[in-house]
């Protein structure tokens, strides 16, 4: 053990070299907020590339976030059948049902288009008529021939863009061919998810170091358990609208009632922008079909639903599974449009609802 008089040298010599370092040219909360600076820099960076390489990987990206959401949904189905029967028949009886019960839909969708397209285009000449005598009144006032000029004008366009429009449906043709090759693929991914995605990822985590095993687990709970209650809990909100809709839309007598109703389920996916754009396009129909009244009336539909999917629907249905501010949910849905259109609109909720998952886990001490 050292002496004090070999102590209190030692001291002598740490404060002589503090005293001959020489002094730093910035305080301390400055140097504070330049470290917290360049980390920022260094995530921002890291999260461009990563959205550089997400964006040149659209397709396996939306299939595999498509795979994970088929797999929130008919996971508890297949956990449940696997009671009763061996794992492989439960995952296949439950992806075999769903896809027939999609067949079904459409091919309902189908059969009632084709049925009322005799009806729907004699409606829609007689609505075109009762618009343009709705325009000449009040309060528009427009004089015939303006319209009739219109016509003119519209007819000119479509032949001097025939070529264009043309040119465009081939490339949407092509689209076409790749979301089925995007279909096919989710499909895929998803029956391995349901069937062994707990392998899956006990295999992922035994890749991390051992000392880091606990914490990615908790992550990795935190976020399915998230992702898995959002995706639910907006199929549940998008069922919900869908029916509203529908019901009002067979009350009302519009055309094409279940088709719109089905547009209203898939446009609700997308928060706050995709129910009012599909109600829209309905108050279109309704317009050309029955005339101005019954089009205000559907555009009445958006405030009423908007108020009962914000005051009712969201908090009760929502709440257990993600709790993220409007202005959250209002500002991620704006950056996910205007980064990835309407995929990053769809896509950007469920995931800052899942970092945010992560980040509160994370901050919780681990238990026990």
């Amino acid at each position: 053990m050292p002496s004090p008089t070999r102590r209190n040298a030692v001291r002598r010599a740490d404060r002589l070299r503090e005293s001959a370092r020489p002094a730093s040219p910035v305080g301390p909360g400055v140097q504070r907020v330049a470290g917290y600076a360049w980390r920022l820099l260094v995530m921002a960076v890291a999260l461009y590339v990563v959205l550089i390489v997400l964006g040149r990987l659209v397709l396996p990206v939306v299939a595999v976030f498509v795979a994970l959401v088929i797999t929130a949904i008919l996971r508890p189905a297949a956990d449940r059948l696997t009671r009763l029967m061996p794992r492989v028949l439960a995952v296949l009886v439950t992806v075999l049902g769903a896809l027939l019960l999609l067949a079904g839909v459409l091919a309902l969708i189908g059969e009632t288009v084709a049925g009322e397209w005799t009806r729907l285009g004699n409606d829609f000449s007689g609505g075109i008529d009762r618009i343009e005598k709705w325009l000449e009144g009040a309060p528009f006032h427009l004089r015939p021939d303006r319209l009739a000029g219109l016509h003119s004008k519209l007819s000119t366009f479509v032949s001097s863009h025939r070529s264009t429009l043309v040119s465009t449906a081939v490339n949407e043709a092509g689209r076409v061919l790749e979301i089925v090759t995007g279909a096919a693929l989710a499909l895929f991914c998803s029956i391995f998810f349901i069937h062994s995605g707990d392998g899956m990822w006990r295999w992922a985590q035994r890749q991390f170091p051992a000392d880091a095993r606990a914490t990615t687990a908790r992550a990795g709970q935190a976020a399915w358990r998230t992702f898995a209650g959002y995706t639910r809990g907006i199929m549940i909100v998008s069922a919900s609208n869908a029916i509203l809709v529908g019901i009002a839309l067979v009350v009302l007598g519009v055309p094409l009632a279940l088709p719109l109703t089905v547009l209203e389920f898939f446009a609700t996916l997308v928060p706050l922008i995709g129910s009012p754009v599909a109600l829209a396009i309905a108050a279109v129909v309704a317009l050309a079909a029955k005339g101005p009244v019954t089009a205000l009336i559907v555009l009445a539909l958006i405030v009423v639903i908007g108020q009962i999917e914000g005051h009712l629907l969201h908090p009760v249905v929502m709440s257990w599974a993600v709790s993220i501010h409007p202005v959250a949910v209002a500002l991620s849905v704006t950056a996910g449009g205007i980064l990835a259109g309407v995929i990053g609109a769809v896509v950007a909720l469920p995931l800052v609802s899942v970092a945010w998952a992560v980040i509160c886990e994370l901050r919780t001490p681990a238990p026990n």
